[in-house]
């Protein structure tokens, strides 16, 4: 499965940057050794259900170290029986830009 998550935590920064909290999640993912990559909106993480709900809890309780509150948005694609999809389904729409179709 792979699974899309964005934390924002409110409560704690007076200035409301939510970077270092972020920060903070992301390395509890990248520290998971699952595969994983963060753009400027989500962070998508890759493995098995119960792994990666493991680590998601620890990112966000990470990205809530001395915040109030921690906001969640979290996407799942749940497809049993496929693996590598978090660079294969990428591959696959370059490879139809490349095409041209």
């Amino acid at each position: 499965m792979i699974v899309a998550f964005s934390v924002s935590p409110s409560g704690g920064d007076p200035d409301g940057g939510v970077s270092e909290a972020v920060a903070r999640a992301v390395k509890v993912v990248r520290e998971s050794g699952l595969p994983n990559s963060t753009n400027a909106m989500f962070t998508n993480i890759e493995g098995e259900w119960d792994e990666v709900m493991a680590v998601v809890k620890r990112a966000v309780e990470a990205a809530g170290e001395g915040s109030a509150r921690v906001g969640l948005v979290l996407k799942a694609d749940i497809r049993p029986g496929f693996s590598g999809q978090l660079e294969a389904k990428v591959d696959r729409v370059e490879a139809h830009l490349r095409d041209g179709s």
